[in-house]
């Protein structure tokens, strides 16, 4: 069972989710005591596994029939392991939200917030994590779907940005730049999109409607590339150098459009360009706290 339920959250995604709340961590922490802060600590342990169990559960609880046509789900995603339902599964999967409500409470009751944390921050970060779970929820489940609703399927996956929105908020005390939470939104919606292209036949046959599929692989591409682009101009308002790192990003959607590289091969770069790309952004928050 643990060995099923590591497979099922997606070990080669955890850092997407748990990766933002190392940024916001980062970010928000003004002392180098406030990166061990009980509230960050508390968010990156909850967002590293429980709730990717969480996250993807809920996808593959819904999406055992549709996923029997895709082989992407059972070559690299998640290799040997289709959704097997049973209670234990299901109860351990919502024991993984109800760990998400837990810790978005500790939040707003101040339980989390050490010495050197606001406790005029627990509420606003509470929100995000509440926030998270429901988007998180409302992508896979129905009565919403949104993941078969185009363009929700896209601007509903800035939900990965939630995370680090949490930790921004429990250790500053306030909310994240505008721009930081719109750059990381658009980068977010491109992600998921671009993830979305090698699924583009498999979800035609099996009657799911994305913006993907709607748009076809190479439009698609370029809306990935617009998003991505967007993304960089924002983080560039707000840094350059956070700006010149993301232009990455749309170099690498024109560039697998213009070439005859497979997407479904892109696709499988990402993880680790994702990781390479926001450890540089770390770093460069945590020499800002180590310079102050």
């Amino acid at each position: 069972m643990l060995k099923y339920l590591l497979k099922l959250s997606r070990p080669r995604f955890w850092f997407y989710v748990a990766g933002p709340v190392l940024v916001g961590v980062a970010y928000g922490a003004s002392t180098v005591s406030e990166l061990f802060a009980p509230a960050g600590v508390a968010l990156f342990a909850y967002f590293l596994v429980p709730a990717n169990v969480y996250l993807y559960g809920v996808n593959d609880v819904f999406d055992a029939d549709v996923d029997a046509e895709n082989p992407k789900k059972t070559s690299r995603e998640a290799p040997e392991v289709r959704f097997r339902g049973g209670a234990a599964v299901a109860a351990i999967v919502a024991v993984c939200g109800l760990a998400g409500v837990a810790l978005a409470v500790a939040l707003a009751t101040g339980a989390l917030a050490g010495a050197d944390v606001p406790t005029s921050a627990s509420t606003g970060a509470a929100l995000w994590v509440v926030a998270f779970l429901v988007l998180g929820y409302a992508y896979s489940a129905p009565p919403f779907r949104l993941k078969t609703v185009p363009p929700l399927d896209s601007v509903s996956n800035g939900l990965y940005v939630l995370p680090g929105a949490a930790a921004y908020v429990a250790l500053a005390g306030r909310q994240p730049p505008a721009l930081a939470l719109a750059g990381g939104w658009l980068w977010a919606m491109a992600m998921h999109t671009f993830s979305a292209v090698p699924d583009i036949e498999p979800d035609r046959r099996a009657g799911i409607r994305t913006t993907a599929t709607v748009l076809g692989e190479r439009a698609t591409l370029a809306y990935c590339a617009v998003c991505w682009l967007a993304a960089a101009g924002a983080f560039g308002l707000l840094d350059a150098r956070a700006g010149a790192l993301l232009l990455l990003y749309p170099l690498l959607a024109a560039g697998v459009a213009e070439t005859d590289v497979d997407p479904a091969r892109a696709y499988w770069w990402f993880p680790a360009i994702n990781t390479l790309v926001g450890m540089v952004l770390t770093l460069g928050g945590l020499w800002g706290v180590v310079r102050g």
